[in-house]
Order: C-alpha cells, then structure tokens, then sequence
C-alpha cells in the first residue's frame, strides 16, 4: 500500500505531510527509493536548503520525492510517500510515483492531504474520503467524487494510477482557516486514524492526542481574551453544529453529508459565514504568534 503526501497547498497545518511522516517513523521505515527535483522544479519559487554539516561543512538539501518502505502488523505493508507540489511535468512525474508504485508491489495509492475550511477547532476534525472504483468505494465506505475543473498534483496522480489499473483513494482533512499557518496536530491525529481504519492498522497515537489537547488548550485561551475572535469561533461552532446535526458523518464530506466541491475534486464545508470586520490578515497573526510562542 502506497500512502503519499505532497507539502504545499494541499497539506494545511503540515497535516497530511506530518500524518505520513507518522506512519514512517512509527514503522521504523526505510528509505527505499528517491524521484530526484531536478526534472520537476523551478528552484527560483521553491528553493533547496544549506546547511551546516557536524564536521562544518555545506549540506544542499533539495527538495526531493522519497519513498519509505516497512512493515506493518497489518495485512500489507506500507510505502510512504512525501514530497513537494512538483512545478512542472506532472505526466512525467506521475509517471515515475506509479512505476514505483509497481515495482514495490503496492496494491493501492492512498492520499492523504488537508484543506483550510470555515471550520472551528473545537470541533472534530472533519475528513472526506473519496475514490473512482466501485469495489473501494464500497469496502472502504468512501463517496464517489463528482468535481469538474482544474486540478492540483493530487488529481493528476489519481489519474494516472487509474491508467495503470492502480485502485486509488483519498482523504482530506478541515483545517480552520484562522489558525492556517502553525501546525496542527489534531487534523494530523484525524488523518492517521481514518488511514489506519482503512488500511487495518492498530497503532497508539497518545503523542498525538497529547499534542491535540495542547493545541485546543492553546487556541481556547487566545479565543477567550478576544472578545471579536470569540465571537467568530462562536459563529464557526454553531454553523459546524447546525450542519452536522444527528448525521454520522463529518461535516467535510461523506455519504449524506454535503458541501460545496474544492478544486481538488473533494467536499469542502460550506460556510456562509460574514469574515470579520476587523482585518482577518491580522486575526491569522496573531493566533500563528500565539502558537508559535512568540
């Protein structure tokens, strides 16, 4: 089983990159294979890394696909992927993820990655999960995508995998968009328990759990000494409880949840609610401040 992540706009609160990079560490994975940048980025927009080596010399760190390989206590065995939005040759990349996908006999892609939505953090993360194949969609209980438009990397790789005859799948996860650039281990910990169910892994998440609580505790005090940005999570909390109602489902999507289609091709939450009137830019912040420390 293949699970991939791509960092960029498609991973919201480092979730989807952090939620694969788990599974890695958690399994001991090894490094299995590499698709070099060289063929695939401008290094003008994402630039490799210098750093300082023990011995004191240079190190360029680009910014490279790797595939790590393990195995698990499951069924299968796992192939992760993590890598950056390529910017160019999508059809030639894709290309090189499925031959690999082939040549460590994975029987299945799984995507992972995470949106910013007008959701509140004080409620469950809510994760979509979708996917082409009548067979998936069924055993996994996943909804059939019926986005039209462009697409990201995401979209051009399930593709290709339906081109090769490789089953693919995806899942996403609701970031607020209030808290969009400090980490959020919450949609993290939201995508690794939807993976392991569906891919029949048995893991203990307790450090994920623990940075979750951290992470609410840490957003409830900003909320509660602003009376503005508390009335804006309010407005989020009530929006989030109306639309989910008694249905099982999350509010992000799910066989009879509803939303509004993302670019992507996956459910986002609809929100109809009014930004607020002071400058949101400066809300965004001050709550990325809060997070970080500062």
């Amino acid at each position: 089983m293949l699970v991939a992540a791509f960092e960029g706009w498609n991973d919201a609160g480092d979730a989807a990159s952090g939620g694969a990079r788990w599974l890695a560490d958690r399994y001991e994975a090894e490094l299995v294979a590499t698709i070099e940048a060289e063929e695939f980025f401008d290094f003008t927009t994402t630039r490799p890394i210098v750093e300082m080596t023990d011995e004191g010399g240079r190190h360029i760190t680009w910014p490279d696909t790797e595939l790590w390989a393990c195995t698990t206590d499951a069924r299968t065995d796992l192939v992760v992927m993590v890598g950056h939005e390529p910017h160019l040759r999508w059809r030639t990349y894709c290309k090189a993820v499925t031959e690999a996908a082939d040549a460590l006999e994975c029987s299945m892609v799984l995507t992972l990655g995470a949106l910013l939505s007008d959701v509140p953090h004080s409620r469950p993360t809510a994760v979509s999960g979708t996917a082409d194949d009548p067979e998936l969609l069924e055993r996994l209980d996943l909804v059939r995508s019926t986005y039209e438009g462009p697409t990201g990397i995401v979209g051009v790789l399930h593709a290709a995998c339906g081109d090769r005859g490789i089953p693919s799948a995806s899942l996403w996860a609701a970031v607020p968009t209030y808290v969009s650039g400090a980490p959020s281990p919450k949609a993290t910990l939201a995508l690794v328990e939807r993976s392991c169910t569906l891919l029949g892994l048995s893991l203990p998440t307790t450090d994920l759990q623990i940075a979750t609580a951290a992470y609410e505790r840490q957003i409830d005090e900003l909320v509660e000494a602003d009376e503005d940005t508390a009335a804006y999570v309010a407005g989020l909390e009530e929006a989030a409880d109306d639309g989910n109602g008694d249905d099982d489902e999350s509010a992000f999507g799910g066989s009879g949840g509803s939303g509004a289609s993302h670019p992507e091709g996956h459910p986002a939450v609809a929100g109809d609610l009014a930004p607020l009137e002071d400058d949101p830019d400066a809300l965004v912040e001050e709550v990325e401040r809060f997070l970080r420390g500062d």
